[in-house]
């Protein structure tokens, strides 16, 4: 990667990063912030609803508009938006003796804002490299994704020790600069920006699927299975950690990073290593979704827990080897002007599978942990079925 189009592609790198700080960095501070604010843990669980679903809903839509109208566009006012949402929440528990009405209204800004940002960049980052250093680049965006996951907890515990609503602020510190770095500084490629109805937009799309239904459906599925485990997993050993290790706040953050770290840098990797390797890209994802299903059999055999952290090792390098390569699919499967939606209908099953995976395992963990991982188990079980009869690769669009 040239410097001038590495220095471009730190400020794409960078939405994803402060993206997904939206509902991680606020996880560790949950207890504080029902004590504060007097609230059940099914209200603090709202800050999280409130935040995903707008996201989800927005995200196609975000698309359809950053394929009419350009990337950048649509990019940088959702940045601005993310933050004013956290300033929003923030100002509203600094000002307020009753901040949880208001705080929701800037959680539900902020995740309308979160909409148009990931998914759009990895739009852009396709739209930018046409070559094979797309699935490096996409490997390098998965692990600024990944990055802000291990980050995000640890920070969140850690600014929360100056008091509990400090991470909202945070958010504007962060997005701000980064809007403005992808305004002043990303080139966007030049193209014909086609207006359409959304009606002749949709027959065009409804094509793009009648050709590569298999692929992107498969991919959507599996790419949502992978997260789903993931952040299902995670909030359970959230839990377990309080209540059978005594590991509380900051350690906790640190403990929780390990598999996401795990998952960071194999995406990295994966993506370096599978960028000229077109043929590895479909045994990277069913190996991924494998080793990940092997890690559900071993969990719920263990609860010493350096045993069992160094399964969910495993388990974050399985669903890191397998996400660049399906990106790259993703991406790859039509041109740059239908690119934006078929991203962002990835990203809202995305969105959609990480706000799941947690209420889905805390309900099912009441009939016992081995259930529990049973039923996980099955779902990738399929998951990798799918991915291996239906995730063929095929000639890319550019």
């Amino acid at each position: 990667m040239k410097k001038a189009t590495a220095f471009q592609f730190f400020f794409i790198a960078a939405v994803p990063f402060v993206m997904v700080l939206g509902n991680s960095m606020l996880i560790p501070v949950f207890p504080q912030m029902e004590q504060a604010m007097n609230i059940s843990q099914f209200q603090v669980g709202l800050i999280i609803t409130f935040f995903s679903l707008p996201a989800g809903i927005i995200i196609p839509f975000a698309g359809f508009l950053s394929d009419q109208y350009g990337r950048k566009i649509i990019i940088v006012p959702a940045l601005f938006l993310y933050g004013i949402g956290g300033l929003i929440s923030g100002t509203a528990a600094l000002l307020l003796s009753q901040p949880y009405t208001i705080l929701l209204v800037g959680r539900v800004v902020q995740g309308i804002g979160a909409g148009g940002t990931y998914q759009l960049a990895m739009a852009l980052t396709g739209d930018i490299f046409q070559t094979d250093e797309r699935t490096k680049a996409l490997g390098l965006l998965e692990a600024a994704n990944g990055l802000g996951k291990v980050v995000s907890p640890i920070t969140g515990a850690a600014i929360a020790l100056i008091i509990w609503y400090a991470p909202f602020f945070l958010y504007g510190v962060l997005a701000f600069p980064i809007a403005l770095g992808v305004w002043f500084f990303v080139t966007e490629p030049k193209r014909e920006h086609e207006k359409e109805s959304i009606g002749t937009y949709w027959h065009k799309l409804v094509g793009v699927f009648s050709k590569k239904a298999s692929l992107l459906l498969a991919s959507y599925f599996v790419g949502m299975v992978a997260l789903f485990t993931l952040f299902g997993v995670l909030s359970w050993v959230s839990d377990i950690l309080e209540t059978d290790h005594n590991i509380f706040r900051f350690a906790k953050g640190l403990v929780l990073a390990i598999p996401v770290a795990s998952m960071a840098i194999t995406s990295y990797i994966s993506g370096t290593v599978l960028s000229k390797r077109k043929t590895l890209w479909k045994p990277a994802i069913v190996g991924g979704i494998t080793l990940s299903t092997v890690t559900l059999v071993l969990i719920p055999l263990f609860t010493n827990i350096y045993l069992l952290m160094t399964v969910l090792l495993f388990l974050g390098m399985g669903i890191g080897l397998l996400l660049p390569p399906i990106n790259t699919f993703i991406t790859g499967a039509t041109g740059a002007d239908k690119r934006g939606v078929v991203t962002s209908l990835y990203g809202t099953v995305r969105f959609f599978g990480v706000a799941m995976g947690p209420p889905a395992f805390g309900l099912a963990i009441q009939f016992g942990r081995l259930p529990m991982f049973i039923g996980a188990t099955i779902i990738t079980t399929l998951a990798a079925v799918v991915a291996f009869f239906f995730i063929t690769p095929q000639k890319e669009d550019a």
